[in-house]
């Protein structure tokens, strides 16, 4: 079978192989835009929503535990900064998401251009 003949944003040719008629992988195709934005964007939604509401619980037991005297301040500080550092990693992971579901955005409209440049 026949690899896929679009190029990643990296500059690398595409390994995966092609399945479609254009001579392009799942990935590529024009045709399937519409689907991998919506998967990339169902898959975004999901993690980070049920990891913020644990951290949102995490948080109100802190805050409700120090005020009345059950945790120490210190302990209180430390966990809220590894709080803030979990936060951060899930912004990241979010960004990350994004620019991975841009580049699947470019390397299909790259492949697109491509195409009617040989037509």
């Amino acid at each position: 079978m026949a690899s896929c003949r679009a190029t990643k944003a990296n500059g690398e040719p595409c390994t995966l192989a092609a399945t479609g008629p254009r001579g392009l992988c799942w990935a590529h195709d024009p045709a399937n835009r519409e689907k991998r934005s919506r998967m990339a964007s169902r898959a975004a939604r999901s993690k980070p929503n049920r990891e913020l509401s644990s951290i949102k619980t995490l948080l109100e037991d802190l805050t409700e535990r120090v005020l009345s005297g059950d945790l120490e301040t210190g302990r209180a500080a430390v966990a809220n900064q590894l709080v803030n550092t979990r936060l951060r990693t899930i912004e990241q992971e979010r960004k990350m998401r994004e620019l991975e579901e841009l580049e699947e955005r470019l390397e299909a409209l790259e492949g697109v251009l491509k195409g009617r440049r040989k037509a």
